[in-house]
């Protein structure tokens, strides 16, 4: 019953995710981030199996933060959007395998671009102008389709995530506690505040 939705515009990416954490039909919590920051300019969204989504998310933000250190520099989006497919490729070859689906928001410093790739349990990875995982998908990739366009701002991105989630909430049968938002831009990782 996850929602995670990714928009790219031209300046950043803007990231949603539903702030229910449920089992069942049960809503455990309504505060719940489904997000982890992975360095300053570097963001995953995830939703899947809940002990594997908070065991893999630490695991991805501790290694990437380790090479931050060791190296002294940040990885760029493309190559963390690597490490975390080949992660979850390596997985699937074991015993316990991930049931974990990510979107990595992320903007290169080097290149000045925003990126977001789609990565799902299998290790399949997609780099895509708007991504949406969970139940999420069903509803808002029409509107998506329809309303994206690549010289969007952060502004219009925003814009247009009010859309979806109106469509969301018109649609959805439960109710997903509203959307934790964040933009990744040239500044970094911030939260978006208001009613989502």
């Amino acid at each position: 019953m996850d929602i995670v939705l990714g928009i790219k515009v031209s300046d950043g990416v803007v990231i949603a995710t539903s702030k229910a954490a449920t089992r069942g039909i049960s809503i455990l919590k309504d505060t719940d981030d489904k997000t982890r920051d992975l360095s300053d300019h570097n963001l995953m969204a995830f939703t899947g199996e809940s002990g594997d989504t908070v065991q893999f998310a630490e695991y991805i933000q501790a290694n990437i933060q380790l090479y931050n250190m060791r190296e002294g520099h940040e990885l760029s989006p493309h190559a963390v959007s690597h490490f975390v497919r080949n992660t979850l490729a390596k997985s699937l070859r074991s015993r316990k395998p991930y049931q974990v689906n990510a979107l990595l928001a992320g903007y290169d410093t080097d290149k000045k671009t925003p990126s977001l790739s789609w990565i799902d349990y299998l290790g399949t990875k997609a780099d895509l102008p708007y991504a949406a995982h969970g139940y999420a998908a069903f509803y808002t990739l029409s509107l998506l389709d329809h309303h994206y366009r690549k010289d969007m701002t952060v502004e219009d991105g925003l814009r247009l995530l009010k859309l979806c989630n109106k469509e969301l909430n018109t649609r959805m049968p439960i109710d997903f506690k509203g959307l934790q938002v964040k933009v990744v831009n040239k500044d970094g990782v911030k939260v978006v505040d208001g009613e989502w």
